[in-house]
């Protein structure tokens, strides 16, 4: 046969196999009255599998559902090692919250009732809270903590990667003010909407990872976040290494992160 051929034959299965692992799909808000574009990366042998443990994967500011595929494209392959299905929902500029603000920007109740309960009842998932899990960057770093802190009833384990984990130190940046109001006149609406605020909700069983690079405009944040969880004896992985806030800094990152929660999902099996 024609290596050429067989060469061709090869590249086409590949693209196939691709094309039915990422797919991108649009999902009804009833809460916001929209649809919400994600995308769904399933292992390459989903159709064989049952019962897979479901990674939620938040973007960062100015980021949409296909940041994290463009910033890790071998996400596909990664799902298929670590046997998940890996979730990209579209989260705008929200910062993950229900806006007291905006009635139109309700993603907490999007990501953690109306998302989770579709992928549950139209994906093959283990519909609990030890298969589910989620994390992000930056914007997605905060959304990730919040919402797995906040529904811990939904999320088994949660992380960030260069995550905004204290948003107070921040008032004017990236539109956070349209979703809480000016932080001089809303100072409590602010501390009711970070991260480092939530602590007390954390219950034993949470399991956590959080990391970010030492040049990272975050990092200082981070650090706060993990004196605070280490005297509260709050259990976390931490870890801070040399990098900066850009997608260098994430295509690494994350694969720390799969491993981290390939280990949750199956650490009784």
């Amino acid at each position: 046969m024609n290596k050429l051929f067989i060469i061709l034959i090869g590249f086409i299965s590949s693209v196939n196999t691709f094309s039915k692992q990422v797919d991108t799909i649009e999902i009804s808000s009833p809460s916001m009255d929209m649809k919400v574009k994600n995308v769904i990366i399933l292992p390459a042998d989903y159709e064989s599998k049952k019962n897979l443990p479901v990674l939620y994967l938040l973007h960062g500011y100015g980021g949409n559902h296909k940041s994290w595929i463009q910033i890790k494209p071998d996400l596909p392959e990664l799902a298929t090692q670590y046997n998940m299905i890996i979730v990209c929902p579209d989260g705008k500029n929200s910062w993950y919250w229900d806006s007291p603000v905006n009635p139109k920007m309700k993603y907490e109740t999007y990501v953690s009732e109306e998302l989770t309960g579709y992928i549950d009842k139209n994906y093959k998932t283990k519909k609990n809270r030890s298969g589910r899990a989620i994390t992000g960057l930056s914007m997605g770093g905060h959304g990730g903590l919040w919402l797995g802190i906040r529904h811990q009833d939904i999320f088994g384990a949660c992380g960030s990667t260069s995550g905004g984990v204290d948003i107070r130190p921040f008032p004017d940046n990236w539109e956070m003010k349209n979703s809480l109001g000016n932080y001089k006149e809303n100072r409590e609406r602010w501390d009711n909407h970070t991260v480092i605020k939530q602590l007390h909700l954390i219950k034993p069983d949470l399991t956590m990872i959080i990391d970010c690079g030492t040049e990272d405009f975050f990092h200082e944040v981070n650090e706060n976040l993990h004196r605070e969880l280490t005297d509260r004896k709050i259990n976390h992985d931490y870890i801070s290494r040399p990098g900066v806030h850009n997608g260098q800094y994430w295509n690494n990152s994350i694969e720390y992160q799969l491993l981290f929660f390939r280990n949750f999902f199956y650490k009784n099996n």
